[in-house]
C-alpha cells in the first residue's frame, strides 16, 4: 500500500474535524473517512494544510491518523503530512505513522530557504532523517511556504534521493513547469515521479493534458475529482472537461484566501460527512451572507449538472 513513481490517481486532501468546542472529533473522522471512500477516491491525504495540522497538539495529531487509519483499514493508501520546524518532531511523527500503516510522508519545506543550495541541504537531512525506506512527498506549494523551487533542482532531488516519488504540485502559474519536469525525464533518462496536484483544482484538466498523474487536493465535492480523472484516462477529455466545468464556480469559490476552508467544511457538513464546521481559532468562518451565497451557488451547480443528465 505504499506510494510510488506509479501512484495514480485522487488522494483527497482531508479536513479535520473538530467538535464546537474545538476539541477534536472521532465520530466525524469515521463518517468523514467514509465519505472519501464512498465518493471513489484512490487515496487520502490527512494532516496538510487544509487539515489544520498546525493547530494541532503531536498527541492530538497521532490520535487523529491512528483513527484515520483504522477506519480505513488498507482499503486505499493514505499519505500523512509531517512538515514541522523541528526536524525531530517530523521524523517522530512520520515513524509513527508507517509503523500504523502510512502509505508516506509529505513534506513542505520551512520557511526560510531561500537559496536552491539551502533547499537541498534541509532535504538531505530530511531523507537522512526519515530512513531510506519512507516513500516522500514533496509539497510544492510556494504561495504559503514562500520557498519557491526550479526544475533543475526539483531533479536533482530526484536524483539524490530515490525515496523521493511524488511532487505534490501547487506552483502557479505551475503548468510549464509540469511540461519542463515531463520532458527533462523524457529528455535526460531521468526517473520519473508521480505528479498529483492541488491548488484547488483549479486547473485540473489542463494539467491532466499535460501528463500529471492526478489530484491531491481537498474539493468537497470528491466524486468529480475522480470522475474527471477516469474520463481524461479513458480518452474522454472534452466530457471530462464539460464536467470538470459544471462545477467551476465552487472550485473557484473554495479558492478564496482565508475563506476557503471555511467553505469546504461547511459543505461537508451539509453533505452529512461531519458534524460541525467548526475551524479552530484562529480561523474564519461563515456570515450569513456568505451562507445564502453558498446556497445559490450549490442550487446552480446541480441545475447545470441535471442538464448535463449528472447529480452532485
Amino acid at each position: 500500500m505504499r506510494i510510488s513513481e506509479q501512484t495514480k490517481g485522487v488522494y483527497i486532501i482531508s479536513a479535520t474535524p473538530f467538535a464546537e468546542d474545538g476539541s477534536l472529533d472521532l465520530a466525524s473522522t469515521d463518517s468523514l473517512m467514509d465519505f472519501y471512500l464512498a465518493s471513489g477516491v484512490h487515496g487520502m491525504t490527512i494532516l496538510g494544510v487544509m487539515g489544520e495540522a498546525p493547530k494541532l497538539t503531536q498527541e492530538e495529531s497521532v490520535t487523529f491518523l491512528t483513527r484515520a487509519l483504522n477506519r480505513v483499514d488498507g482499503r486505499v493508501p493514505i499519505i500523512v503530512g509531517v512538515s514541522n520546524p523541528g526536524l525531530d518532531n517530523l521524523a517522530r511523527l512520520a515513524h509513527t505513522a508507517m509503523d500504523k500503516g502510512a502509505a508516506g510522508v509529505m513534506v513542505a519545506p520551512m520557511t526560510g530557504l531561500n537559496t536552491e543550495a539551502k533547499l537541498l541541504a534541509y532535504y538531505d537531512q530530511v531523507c537522512k532523517a526519515l530512513g531510506p525506506e519512507v516513500p516522500l512527498v514533496y509539497q510544492d506549494y510556494p504561495q504559503t511556504t514562500g520557498v519557491p523551487v526550479s526544475v533543475a533542482t526539483l531533479n536533482t532531488l530526484i536524483d539524490r534521493h530515490p525515496q523521493f516519488v511524488m511532487l505534490k504540485h501547487e506552483d502557479c502559474p505551475g503548468l510549464a513547469k509540469i511540461t519542463a519536469l515531463r520532458q527533462s525525464a523524457e529528455r535526460e533518462g531521468r526517473r520519473r515521479v508521480s505528479i498529483l496536484v492541488g491548488n484547488g483544482g483549479l486547473y485540473y484538466p489542463q494539467e491532466l493534458a499535460r501528463g500529471v498523474d492526478g489530484a491531491m487536493t481537498g474539493f468537497a465535492y470528491p466524486e468529480m475529482l475522480v470522475q474527471v480523472y477516469e474520463l481524461h484516462a479513458a480518452g474522454k477529455q472534452d466530457a471530462a472537461e464539460d464536467l470538470f466545468d459544471a462545477y467551476l464556480p465552487l472550485v473557484r469559490h473554495e479558492q478564496q484566501i482565508g475563506l476557503g476552508l471555511a467553505l469546504r467544511k461547511e459543505v461537508l457538513q451539509r453533505r452529512g460527512a461531519i458534524a460541525s464546521s467548526k475551524i479552530r481559532a484562529p480561523g474564519p468562518s461563515l456570515t450569513a451572507v456568505d451562507q445564502a451565497e453558498l446556497t445559490r451557488m450549490i442550487e446552480r451547480v446541480e441545475a447545470r449538472l441535471s442538464t448535463l443528465g449528472l447529480a452532485a
